[in-house]
């Protein structure tokens, strides 16, 4: 017996990694802006002087990355608690977006634990704990992405939908914004 797979065994690997593959895309186009906006503090490509934020969902939970320098620094050689602040509410706010609903914040709790140093790459790490047509609760965490173990922060979140006269507004002030709210349909 050859350890070669078979030519329709190849066909179902191959087609289990195009799903994947589709899968990640999709999950991709929830959770960064693609549109020719991209002008958020949190993730918006276009904004230089924001963090740039890339998401991903790995598993049950939406993950991001930031390594800190000192232009975000409060404190001399530790980030600036509101930018610990904006990586968690921009990676809970993803929680609703990875099912398709823009939301914001209604509500941010945050338990600092210790100072994130700048210059050391962190994980931030979300995942939904609630998914209501109306409300999605989550909670998250920034750790040192070298040492898991060390636990910056942990906050949980509060997101409603936005209501259309707002997205509606927006759009009318920003028209490069409505590819944004097109891409979660």
């Amino acid at each position: 017996m050859s350890d070669q797979p078979t030519p329709a065994e190849s066909l179902e690997d191959t087609s289990s990694e195009a799903d994947q593959t589709d899968q990640a895309e999709q999950t991709d186009h929830l959770l960064n802006d693609r549109s020719s906006y991209q002008g958020c503090f949190g993730c918006g490509m276009r904004n230089q002087i924001g963090l740039q934020l890339v998401f991903r969902q790995e598993g049950d939970e939406i993950v991001t990355e930031f390594t800190p320098d000192r232009q975000y620094q409060g404190f001399p050689g530790v980030l600036h608690g509101g930018v610990v602040a904006t990586l968690l509410d921009e990676t809970l706010s993803r929680t609703a977006s990875a099912v398709g609903r823009w939301m914001m914040t209604a509500r941010l709790d945050i338990r600092y634990r210790r100072a994130a140093p700048i210059g050391q790459p962190l994980r931030v790490t979300a995942r939904a704990t609630t998914a209501r047509s109306r409300i999605v609760t989550g909670t998250g965490e920034v750790r040192l992405a070298d040492d898991p173990s060390v636990i910056i922060a942990e906050a949980t979140g509060t997101f409603l939908p936005i209501t259309q006269s707002y997205e509606q507004d927006v759009v009318a002030r920003f028209p490069e914004i409505a590819d944004f709210f097109r891409q979660r349909e």
